[in-house]
């Protein structure tokens, strides 16, 4: 089981003085923090340490945190690292294009440090209730392997998003049953983490870009299931 003691943070901010206050609350946690000033460098230090979760603001210079969320996760090693993008209320800032870039949550400045702390232990409580189920889930053609975040197709392995993929499992696991937005927000997110209901519309289609349109049925007004009719 994983504690914060296993986990390396990425704080990502140009603000110096955000910087070191994440670091200090996150350190006394039990984090391995690093740190980065801007999406570029953040990349760079990502593929250098392989950070659990990255803690990234979204307007900073050379490379903004949206861009860099998007190219981390074009890249193998950071499909499942959790990404969070720290945000000014002043903002004008999208939530639909955070979760379009990949990100899985957000939290607004000023950050409150045990309200931070508080959402990170959901993650890391999520992820070693995750390692308990070692199932293998074969169903409409596709095999979805819980171990090694899988799926696949016939011979042809399809690669998701975590958000993505742990959609796609919990749907599958329940086949036919209906489920509406704020029951997979609850189940797939957790109830602790704040995203919108359009979070779950998002990522139902790209998974549906990537396994055919299907599996996963929107019931109107309803929700989502995944249909084996």
């Amino acid at each position: 089981m994983q504690t914060a003691s296993n986990y390396k943070v990425l704080v990502v901010d140009d603000d110096p003085d955000i910087v070191e206050m994440l670091h200090y609350n996150l350190t006394r946690e039990g984090y391995d923090v690093t740190q980065a000033e801007n999406g570029k460098k953040a990349i760079e230090v990502a593929q250098a340490e392989k950070p659990d979760i990255i803690l990234m603001d979204v307007m900073m210079p050379v490379l903004d945190g949206i861009a860099a969320c998007r190219q981390l996760r074009e890249i193998n090693d950071f499909r499942h690292t959790h990404i969070i993008f720290l945000t000014a209320r002043s903002e004008e800032f999208s939530e639909v294009a955070a979760f379009e870039a990949g990100a899985d949550d957000f939290i607004t400045k000023p950050i409150k440090p045990r309200a931070l702390l508080s959402r990170l232990s959901a993650f890391t409580r999520r992820d070693s209730q995750q390692e308990a189920e070692e199932q293998v889930i074969e169903i409409s053609g596709l095999r979805i392997d819980r171990t090694s975040f899988a799926v696949y197709k016939g011979d042809e392995k399809i690669t998701l998003p975590k958000k993505e993929f742990e959609l796609l499992s919990f749907l599958a696991a329940t086949p036919n049953k209906v489920f509406s937005r704020e029951e997979l927000l609850n189940n797939v997110w957790g109830n602790d983490v704040y995203v919108i209901a359009r979070t779950v519309d998002v990522h139902v289609r790209k998974v549906r870009e990537k396994i055919g349109e299907d599996n996963i049925k929107t019931i109107k007004g309803v929700g989502y299931k995944f249909n084996t009719d």
